[in-house]
């Protein structure tokens, strides 16, 4: 069994909550827990090998990412947003990105600028889902990675992971002309930040999370309790 094995027994310490703290995040994005779903620590302790120190600590971190909410002598849930709730975060996410985004470009390497076109290439090759939405996560966070901020990187990281099913369920709802727009901007994006103009990225990328938004505001039924 190899070291990376996520089922391998690891020692209680901070390196097993970040893997169990992985997993878990990576089993969200991938819809295995979808939002609402009971977090039960016997089970993902068994999942990933771990004991219950580390599944709480890795429950208490992604509590304080947005994705996860514990309730006292409950238990764990994979956070739910209502339709208005997540129309309150993408209209903030519209607005702060673009200032993220503002903050990073002028400090993005040429190298950042190639692998920005690489995943945005990728991403328009693939058909699947999980990949396509693991593509697209690392294409914004490069986008923002040269920002030196206080706060604003932190808050669009929190506000990004609260809306990470919702963000699949637009993938999957998605047509094939809201695909085709949604790949053009990843290029425009690109093409915008080669050429230094910023305001030009900048009102891509609130046009894009827009999309995203009008598109979940018309199927209510995402929202609805399982």
């Amino acid at each position: 069994m190899s070291a990376t094995d996520v089922t391998a027994p690891v020692a209680r310490d901070g390196n097993a909550s970040s893997r169990v703290a992985a997993g878990i995040r990576d089993a969200i994005a991938h819809g295995e827990y979808p939002p609402g779903s009971r977090l039960r620590q016997e089970e993902i302790a068994e999942r990933f090998g771990a004991s219950r120190v580390p599944v709480r600590e890795a429950l208490r971190a992604l509590e304080a990412e947005g994705l996860v909410t514990l309730v006292a002598n409950a238990g764990a849930w994979v956070s739910r947003l209502t339709l208005a709730e997540c129309e309150e975060v993408y209209q903030t996410r519209e607005r702060l990105e673009p200032l993220l985004l503002r903050h990073s470009a002028p400090h993005l390497l040429p190298e950042d600028l190639d692998r920005l076109e690489a995943l945005a290439t990728a991403m328009a090759a693939t058909d699947d889902v999980g990949e396509f939405l693991r593509l697209d996560r690392e294409f914004h966070m490069l986008s923002y990675s040269r920002a030196d901020t206080l706060m604003l990187g932190d808050l669009v990281e929190r506000l990004w992971n609260t809306t990470q099913p919702y963000r699949r369920a637009y993938t999957m709802l998605a047509d094939a002309d809201t695909r085709r727009i949604m790949h053009d901007e990843h290029h425009l994006m690109v093409v915008a930040l080669r050429e230094g103009d910023v305001e030009g990225a900048e009102r891509t990328i609130e046009g894009h999370i827009r999309r995203t938004r009008r598109l979940l505001s018309r199927h209510p039924e995402v929202f609805s309790a399982e």
